[in-house]
């Protein structure tokens, strides 16, 4: 599926949260890309680049535990201009995984199979990422209320609250070995540079 574009980085260093031109339109937060759009635009230093091979690796451990449908929001200080705008690289990225549970699979299972997919501290410390499960198979008042709950946290900036976007990109696996094959060659690049 090819998405939105990703919008560039206005003076404030954000993502802009809906097309200022046409703040009506579709084209609005959160946009919706495909991860070789994700690495093309992120995979800029050393430290970013890390941080994407953890996001692929992270997927690579959803697909396994046979977590493909569905959708991850991304966000946090890697989506930002962090090195302009706080003169540091960001440390990892944030992610909601809204996933679908396999046909027989129940969420006990899951966990008892994959214990540390999950696991908070684990998988920030193993694949650099802030991750956040949502089942969608919620009933449909909760899942609504964890969605407005995430769009309200992601679309300000927690210390300014600056208003801002951030990303949504599909979990099925077609695109990441693309992504992968970009993520090689641009590291390459940012390492020799």
């Amino acid at each position: 599926m090819k998405g939105d574009f990703i919008p560039l980085w206005p003076s404030a260093g954000v993502l802009p949260p809906v097309d200022v031109i046409e703040p009506t339109s579709q084209a609005r937060s959160p946009y919706r890309i495909t991860l070789t759009d994700l690495v093309l635009r992120f995979a800029t230093s050393v430290d970013r680049c890390r941080i994407l091979d953890g996001l692929l690796r992270y997927r690579k451990a959803l697909h396994s535990a046979g977590l493909s449908k569905g959708f991850q929001w991304i966000d946090g200080s890697f989506l930002e201009n962090v090195e302009l705008i706080r003169g540091r690289s960001p440390g990892d990225i944030d992610v909601v995984t809204f996933f679908e549970l396999p046909s027989g699979t129940t969420e006990f299972d899951l966990d008892r199979e994959h214990p540390n997919l999950f696991d908070h501290a684990f998988v920030k410390a193993t694949y650099f990422v802030d991750s956040y499960p949502q089942n969608l198979d919620t009933p449909p008042n909760e899942l609504v209320w964890w969605s407005s709950y995430w769009y309200g946290v992601w679309s300000h900036q927690r210390d300014s609250l600056l208003w801002k976007g951030f990303l949504s990109i599909d979990l099925d696996i077609a695109d990441d070995l693309d992504a992968s094959l970009q993520l090689v060659k641009l590291t390459k690049e940012v390492e020799s540079s």
